[in-house]
């Protein structure tokens, strides 16, 4: 067999495969061999030379989203035509909709079983996610769009509640009963000078939560 000159080519292939499955079947219902079959010409040694393991690979996914997400939220901080709650509003509609990255996100769902991963996201939630939210909370402080007295408070509970409470793989729900928890959320961060979870934003945010996490709207059967 010839050797591989462009490695950089046959990983993304491989990224790409894996992500067309784990969207179509779910990422605990797709093996190594389902990726061989769908790439056509490539060995499972093949896959294994590039990934460790299917985790590996999923892994890998996150990351490729990381990046594509942060771009995004840089285009959206550097622009100047929003207030900073308007910012945040744009970011949270971005997150539940752009199918991408909550298709991967659903499929990352099952890791979170694991009590190290469970641990490391926990650790990102109270630690990074609070310092990303601050600067632009105390945007909002500054440009009178979100008038808490509370930042360093509301960056915390923006970063741990939606990522763990409204979660249905953690608390299940029924589609009405997300939008409840939704607007309970926004009841406490509105108490607190930061109304971001306006009615549309809840409607968007539940439908989102539900995909988000892999559970189907059981409010809406």
């Amino acid at each position: 067999m010839a050797r591989n000159t462009h490695p950089e080519v046959t990983r993304t292939r491989i990224l790409d495969a894996a992500q067309r499955l784990f969207m179509a079947q779910g990422y605990e219902h797709t093996s190594i061999q389902n990726i061989v079959d769908e790439l056509g010409d490539l060995s499972k040694g093949a896959i294994y030379h590039h990934f460790k393991s299917k985790e590996a690979i999923l892994e890998e996914l996150i990351n490729r989203d990381n990046n594509v997400q942060d771009d995004f939220n840089e285009s959206v901080m550097n622009r100047t035509d929003l207030t900073a709650l308007e910012k945040f509003r744009v970011l949270w509609r971005h997150s539940m909709t752009e199918q991408d990255h909550v298709q991967i996100m659903r499929a990352a769902m099952p890791m979170l079983s694991d009590p190290v991963s469970f641990a490391a996201n926990m650790q990102v939630w109270s630690k990074h996610l609070p310092e990303r939210f601050l600067p632009l909370i105390e945007a909002g402080v500054k440009d009178g769009s979100i008038p808490t007295e509370y930042p360093r408070e509301a960056a915390e509970l923006l970063s741990l509640l939606p990522n763990y409470w409204l979660m249905p793989y953690f608390y299940p729900a029924t589609l009405p009963e997300m939008e409840h928890r939704i607007r309970c959320l926004a009841t406490m961060l509105d108490a607190i000078g930061v109304p971001i979870f306006d009615d549309e934003l809840i409607t968007v945010a539940a439908k989102g939560m539900m995909t988000f996490a892999g559970e189907p709207e059981k409010g809406s059967e």
